[in-house]
């Protein structure tokens, strides 16, 4: 089957923190990385699993937009390396004719990214947890009413068939391959005529990059660092420590 479908190409799309953004990750990593430290000694790496969970989601958080913290300066900031590269690149996809999936297991940063569709005048589909009619949706963008379909990781990753597109986004990295590879196929799949292109959006330096480089060796920390489940968390104090560590000068 899969020799019958059109090309697929996958893209990661390394993007710089700069500016608040970047001070903000600094800031909260070095009080995480402190506050992480301080929970081991009290309790033991073992049980610290739900401070360490808590830390690694705001910082991951930041990654995306430092608006969803929803808290202090924070939460009016309008410095975000990924809502910049959509708004440069998205633009110039539309105007080849393309259509987009775009992905975020946040549903604060799709309604981030929703704002900059009304900005650039891009008929749009939204699909979460919330959405009541899902068909609707569905039917908008397939039928060429929309031209970007924003997605949530657990209302659309699986379950669609979104042929309609040729382009899917992954804001922020999941770590589950499964998970990811569904959502691709919601438009590499039977019926896709055109070849696909998928562009996975990583911060630089961060968190995000380094979650990635060791799910190449420790398959277990995808289910604990990304799922929220502290029992299953099998991190190192070494390997934490490599997580909270600065951002690359």
């Amino acid at each position: 089957v899969a020799s019958e479908l059109p090309a697929k190409t996958e893209i990661v799309q390394m993007v710089e923190l700069d500016g608040f953004q970047r001070d903000l990750y600094e800031a909260v990593r070095a009080a995480a990385d402190r506050k992480v430290l301080s929970e081991i000694e009290r309790v033991g790496l073992e049980k610290s699993g739900m401070v360490v969970l808590e830390s690694l989601l705001r910082l991951r958080q930041i990654c995306c937009d430092p608006r969803l913290l929803k808290e202090g300066v924070a939460a009016t900031a309008h410095d975000s390396a990924k809502i910049c590269w959509l708004a440069d690149n998205v633009p110039e996809m539309l105007e080849e004719g393309r259509r987009i999936l775009v992905f975020s297991q946040f549903t604060s940063m799709l309604a981030l990214v929703e704002k900059l569709v009304k900005e650039i005048k891009a008929p749009y589909a939204l699909l979460t947890g919330d959405t009541k009619d899902r068909g609707a949706e569905v039917d908008k963008f397939q039928s060429g009413a929309a031209t970007v379909f924003l997605l949530s990781l657990k209302a659309g990753g699986s379950g669609l068939n979104l042929t309609a597109a040729d382009t899917v986004i992954i804001l922020d990295p999941w770590w589950n391959p499964a998970a990811e590879a569904q959502a691709v196929d919601r438009a590499h799949r039977i019926g896709q005529e055109r070849p696909v292109f998928v562009y996975r959006l990583i911060a630089l330096g961060t968190v995000e990059e380094r979650v990635a480089a060791l799910q190449e060796r420790k398959k277990d920390l995808i289910k604990g660092v990304m799922e929220g489940a502290p029992s299953a968390m099998q991190l190192s104090a070494g390997e934490l420590r490599q997580l909270l560590s600065p951002l690359d000068r």
